[in-house]
């Protein structure tokens, strides 16, 4: 009888354990998410303001070479 209370509190604790792992797991997962977007957010800032610029040169160049062809041709 004893042995079957010990295997019983045995397996409750395991649980419990197992369930501590989780959270534990769940939390340093959290964490290490919130720090990569920390590190990661100026990067991805920084790439759109430059995709940005790029596509807004480009229609700017087209149109200062047309002038400068315009004034040229004048």
């Amino acid at each position: 009888m004893v042995q079957i209370l010990v295997i019983v509190l045995f397996c409750y604790l395991g649980f419990k354990a197992l369930g501590l792992l989780f959270r534990v797991a769940w939390g340093a997962a959290k964490i290490a998410a919130t720090v990569l977007l920390a590190l990661s957010l100026p990067m991805l800032i920084g790439c759109l303001v430059f995709a940005g610029g790029i596509l807004l040169a480009i229609p700017l160049a087209l149109i200062a070479i047309a002038f400068g062809l315009l004034k040229a041709c004048v």
